[in-house]
């Protein structure tokens, strides 16, 4: 998911809270920052490991294999997530508990392992210990005599575990939601079942939750703050990756990552680490990205609290609006109703393409409109009611749809009368009038952030066999994102596409599959091609690149109709063949006129560009 979501007085969501320094702007309203985007919501509390309760129908439809093998684990080390807490070395267990399942789906069956616990991160110049990770790995036997692939799956934030990832996307089970719908008896309760759409029928799965997060905690002198940044944390996440490689004899398996939200700029960085660490990936995996912190001035201005940072305004309306169509649409705002939502994305990247040098009257207060501070460089600009109306005839917006995005009032409050639509998945909503807006003002937060709470309760000990009854488990900690440094080769945010591009020239055979959800407001898909299209401007460069788009939010797996999709075109990506539908780099649009070429970082190319 993306960074945190708070709920302001007025109902609105903030970004993730820099408030001094935007309260000196006079920004009224920060609303959230990247993802931890489908990384869970601050609603999301400190789970009790220990706590057991009911088994759930996971476990019923996934009975241990070989009960007598089964290791339950019982951890008496007391964890601490705070940022100046950190953990004797004397006191690091590596221990973990380890169960055995059956998965099956169809006709195919795979016997599989469970392993929940602790393996430590080490300095790879010193050998010394840097941070003891929490961590939950589903491992199956070979069946055709080679290395199976091992992929490191992790959430955003930053300050998320991998919570999200693990119990809603492709484990052998997952909590079943009712996405995108948010109403009913069985709300926070979801049930676990078992996930036919699983990947472990393909390739293990390590779950990482970084430092902070989770049970997982900095080994002194180290504290948890010491790995709050960019870099340190593709860093210490580079040396667990390459410990559970040595510890695990894994160096002949294939290595894949996969990353969610702002777990993407960490991919990337994470991929160049790697590979410049010697560590041969197989592929990479992008869902729900945000790539370049620049391109979106509105992640940018709120984590930054600078108004420099709306250089690319026109470039950040331009990319959520084919999204915001996209959940027009599915609130019937179009007209006629697009004949599927893929046709209709081209037609909204086609129409904004040929506006853009309009928006650029009204893309300043815009995105201030998005930062809850319209009126602050003046009276807000927005088109007249007869320009809107030829937009309207242009795109199949209605004018509601069309005033409510070019309006003083953020996006989510002004679509649908009355209602708050979300800001991971747009297709969720609540009535204004709701209670629970009161503490989380993102109803697609509201949808997943307490049930899998409750979830991890139960699966922790009755599933994975593990209670620690001495720590709490932190599905996500909005401390991290207030004191996170977001500065990276030498910008005060992540550029990522230079280190992308880095990885893809150290390995240019690497794979890369990014994925995006029509409905995600959170990190649009549209921004995303924008990002990798910048790898056009590379000559000679021809990268085993796809990018495809799926109905539903950011936790694009939630969808019903999304996951088995999404599971067929990662079983083609493992496996080496071509995703039908899939754009390429050749196929891609082309970057926007004002940004960097991918090698060169963005603030370096503002700069070159500054009167």
């Amino acid at each position: 998911m993306k960074p945190d979501r708070r709920s302001t007085d007025d109902g609105r969501v903030r970004r993730h809270g820099r408030l001094a320094a935007l309260s000196a702007l006079t920004l009224g309203i920060v609303i959230l920052a990247g993802c931890g985007g489908s990384d869970g919501g601050s609603s999301a509390s400190a789970v009790p490991s220990g706590m057991a309760q009911v088994a759930n129908q996971a476990q019923a439809a996934s009975a241990p294999q070989t009960p007598s093998a089964n290791q339950p684990y019982t951890d008496l080390t007391t964890y601490s997530t705070s940022a100046t807490s950190g953990i004797a070395a004397s006191l690091v267990a590596e221990k973990a508990a380890i169960m055995h399942y059956q998965w099956t789906s169809g006709s195919t069956t795979v016997n599989y392992t469970t392993t929940t616990g602790h393996l430590s991160a080490m300095d790879l110049t010193s050998g010394a210990p840097e941070a003891t990770m929490s961590y939950v790995a589903y491992t199956a036997p070979s069946t055709n005599g080679k290395p199976r692939p091992v992929t490191f799956v992790y959430n955003g934030g930053p300050g998320s575990s991998s919570i999200w990832l693990r119990l809603g996307s492709f484990a052998p089970t997952r909590v079943a939601t009712t996405d995108p719908l948010l109403n009913g008896t069985s709300w926070p309760n979801y049930p676990l079942v078992n996930n036919t759409e699983s990947l472990i029928d393909t390739t293990d799965l390590v779950f990482i939750d970084p430092p902070g997060t989770g049970l997982s905690e900095a080994i002194l002198p180290n504290t948890n703050q010491t790995y709050w940044s960019t870099d340190a944390d593709a860093n210490i996440m580079r040396d667990f990756i390459i410990r559970y490689l040595t510890v695990n004899s894994r160096s002949s398996s294939p290595v894949y990552l996969y990353g969610e939200s702002y777990g993407t700029p960490r991919t990337d960085i994470l991929a160049l680490a790697l590979e410049s660490a010697g560590v041969h990936l197989t592929g990479i995996t992008l869902q729900s990205s945000i790539l370049n912190y620049f391109a979106d001035a509105i992640e940018a201005v709120a984590i930054t609290g600078s108004p420099d940072q709306l250089a690319l305004e026109t470039d950040t309306l331009s990319g959520y609006m084919p999204g915001y169509a996209e959940v027009a649409a599915y609130y019937n705002q179009v007209s006629p109703a697009p004949l599927s939502q893929a046709t209709y994305a081209l037609r909204s990247e086609a129409f904004v393409t040929a506006n853009y040098n309009l928006f650029k009257n009204y893309s300043l207060y815009w995105t201030l409109s998005q930062l809850g501070a319209p009126t602050y460089a003046g009276p807000p600009n927005f088109p007249p009611t007869w320009l809107e109306k030829v937009w309207d005839a242009e795109s199949g917006l209605t004018l509601q749809a069309m005033q409510g995005y070019f309006n003083i009032n953020p996006f989510n409050l002004t679509l649908v009368p009355g209602s708050t639509i979300g800001r991971y998945d747009g297709r969720v909503s609540l009535p204004n009038s709701d209670s629970r807006l009161q503490s989380d003002g993102d109803p697609s937060d509201i949808l997943i952030s307490l049930p899998f709470t409750n979830a991890l309760a139960t699966q922790m000990p009755d599933y994975l066999g593990y209670t620690a009854p001495n720590a709490a488990y932190m599905p996500l900690n909005d401390a991290i994102i207030e004191v996170w440094d977001f500065s990276h080769g030498g910008q005060p945010l992540p550029d990522t596409i230079p280190d992308l591009l880095g990885a893809l020239k150290l390995n240019p055979q690497l794979k890369v599959l990014a994925e995006n959800g029509y409905h995600d407001l959170a990190t649009p898909f549209f921004n995303t091609e924008k990002q990798l299209a910048r790898l056009k401007t590379v000559q000679g460069l021809n990268p085993n690149l796809q990018v495809n788009f799926f109905q539903g939010g950011h936790m694009i797996y939630l969808d019903d109709v999304a996951r088995p999709q999404m599971k067929a075109d990662l079983a083609a990506f493992y496996g080496g063949t071509p995703i039908a539908g899939a754009l390429t780099l050749a196929t891609l649009p082309q970057p926007w006129a004002d940004e960097a070429p991918a090698a060169t970082p963005t603030s370096e190319a503002l700069a070159a560009a500054a009167p």
